[in-house]
């Protein structure tokens, strides 16, 4: 038990060691402020970089073990022409190389509009 004198001076006991005021609305506050607190720390940390990079780093090892399961199950050779250019390659080989390609083009195009948007904002 501890002791809480009250305003009006009428001294009267606490068995639950919070003030007066709290010890009428019980654990019951505390545990909800407890709750709210979980609740807001976890919304603060819900988008974060790593928790993208994450979630990049397994799709990105899905994704890998897909191709490589597509390259095994495609080792039939094929002649690829490409103007002058002629190269006998397995078809699963060819085409991951085609992918690789198209992502490189994809990246330069990226990251030249962002480089494009910086120097845009930095005239501002």
């Amino acid at each position: 038990m501890t002791y809480n004198e009250p305003v009006d001076g009428d001294p009267t006991p606490s068995s639950s060691g919070l003030p007066a005021a709290d010890a009428a609305s019980g654990p019951d506050h505390v545990e909800a402020d407890k709750q709210a607190a979980v609740k807001q720390a976890l919304s603060d940390v819900q988008h974060t970089r790593t928790k993208s990079a994450w979630v990049g780093i397994i799709v990105g090892a899905i994704v890998l073990i897909l191709l490589l399961v597509f390259i095994v199950q495609n080792l039939d050779s094929r002649s690829i022409q490409l103007f002058f250019w002629e190269v006998n390659l397995p078809q699963g080989v060819s085409l991951l190389i085609a992918a690789i390609a198209g992502a490189l083009i994809t990246a330069v195009v990226g990251g030249a509009r962002m480089f494009q948007v910086r120097r845009a904002v930095r005239k501002v």
